[in-house]
């Protein structure tokens, strides 16, 4: 009984990491795109044109969806410290 439980504490966790990073993840991949286009359009072949928009639309992203991150965040950790009598009971 006790794999089932650190089973779905594991997916829950890996659920709220896709989560709290797929702001970033995706405003990357959207500019990776964009300058992959401006480069393929204007045939500049620089290879560190990309990073410094990448950077900064992650900076960005971070700054804008903080507050929604953290929130997610506690309130996972809040649920595990709820769920952890529980846990110690089953076993």
């Amino acid at each position: 009984m006790g794999y089932e439980i650190f089973s779905e504490i594991t997916n829950q966790a890996i659920k709220v990491t896709l989560y709290v990073a797929s702001p970033m993840l995706l405003g990357a991949l959207v500019m990776g795109i964009l300058v992959s286009l401006f480069q393929a359009v204007t045939q500049i072949n620089e290879q560190t044109l990309s990073f410094i928009p990448k950077i900064l639309v992650i900076v960005g992203a971070m700054v804008i969806f903080a507050p929604w991150m953290s929130e997610m965040l506690t309130t996972f950790t809040k649920e595990l410290i709820i769920q952890i009598p529980e846990i110690v009971n089953q076993n």
